[in-house]
């Protein structure tokens, strides 16, 4: 049996921590409602913005952060960027991997292949931290659907970095994001304007970068999304003639049997 002083303490316990709580919560900035052409029911892709999010991937994030779920040939597959399996080799190419040993147990490098993974920036979790004072820079292959809010929290945090609030301490190596739990964040602000130089001559304003970076990692995250959009299109269909053949079917019964 809990007495009434226990009960009174819990209570102004309760009254001291929840307001501190909130007002964490509440510094956090809800990230922009973005209109992706991949929402919906008829959602699909960009192709171009795919590939584009790819060369941003590749020039920007890739120095700190790995994609161990998708291999270059993915980058082929219906659904996605469709690059041409010529394309695809010639970007696997451009990578040396470490592979062995061989017949004298010796590891070698040789040419990227569309089996490879991407390459990692980092040979450890260890060289990653060390490499970044101490923090762990994610791995981007699920990084959508593994943040709350998906591609607009993404996207609102690679274009939502701020001088920091007068009087907010913050330690060296942190930046000020508003849409980051805390507000401190140890990446420094990734994109800059004309940061790379598209192959199809889009401006890359950060906007154009971070939506297209934004869009390819939600299609490293839900590659089948076109694909299950499509079979539910199909299913919906399916219902809807069966529902309407068996009301005809059950009218005609009902009306022989009376």
């Amino acid at each position: 049996m809990i007495s009434a002083i226990t009960k009174i303490g819990l209570l102004a316990l309760m009254v001291a921590v929840l307001p501190h709580q909130t007002q964490a919560a509440d510094d956090v900035k809800p990230p922009h409602n973005i209109a992706w052409q991949s929402e919906g029911v008829f959602g699909t892709y960009d192709r171009n913005a795919l590939r584009r999010g790819y060369q941003v991937y590749k020039e920007v994030c890739a120095a700190c952060h790995s994609m161990k779920h998708v291999h270059f040939r993915n980058l082929a597959q219906s659904g996605g960027p469709e690059f041409s399996d010529a394309e695809v080799e010639a970007l696997a190419a451009q990578y040396q991997m470490i592979e062995g040993p061989d017949d004298f147990g010796d590891m070698f490098e040789r040419a990227g292949l569309p089996r490879d993974v991407l390459p990692a920036p980092y040979p450890n979790d260890n060289a990653a931290r060390a490499a970044n004072g101490g923090a762990l820079p994610p791995d981007l292959s699920l990084i959508v659907k593994a943040r709350s809010g998906g591609a607009d929290y993404i996207y609102s945090l690679l274009v939502g970095y701020q001088p920091t609030p007068q009087g907010m301490e913050m330690r060296a190596g942190l930046h000020y994001n508003p849409y980051m739990p805390g507000g401190r964040i140890a990446m420094p602000p990734p994109l800059f304007e004309d940061l790379v130089e598209y192959s199809d001559g889009t401006p890359a304003s950060i906007d154009q970068m971070a939506q297209d970076v934004t869009h390819f990692m939600h299609w490293t995250a839900e590659p089948e999304l076109e694909e299950r959009h499509r079979i539910g299109f199909m299913v919906m269909i399916y219902l809807a003639i069966f529902a309407t053949l068996m009301y005809f079917t059950m009218r005609k019964v009902w009306a022989e049997q009376h």
